[in-house]
């Protein structure tokens, strides 16, 4: 079976999706000790150029928030895997 390529464009879509609702209800694993717990209950550090979020039970940097004049970055290196639930 031939794999079908497209750009990134084709995620817009399904991210929009993703993201158009409280995402700290969302549920993270932790990459660093495998802790599984809604982005509600991370510790959040607000003294940097963002927020940083932290894993509460080993330290682990879960994701990075910064905002800038009409742009943010994310970076959620830290999260092996993030569990949402879709409304229907």
């Amino acid at each position: 079976m031939t794999e079908i390529r497209v750009d990134g464009n084709q995620l817009a879509g399904a991210l929009r999706d993703v993201f158009s609702f409280d995402v700290t209800t969302a549920t993270g694993t932790c990459c660093g000790c495998g802790r599984q717990a809604p982005l509600a209950e991370v510790d959040v550090y607000t003294r940097a150029p963002g927020l940083v979020a932290r894993c509460r039970s080993c330290g682990q940097v879960l994701l990075r928030l910064v905002h800038g004049p009409g742009r943010v970055w994310l970076d959620m290196q830290g999260l092996r895997s993030l569990e949402l639930v879709v409304p229907v």
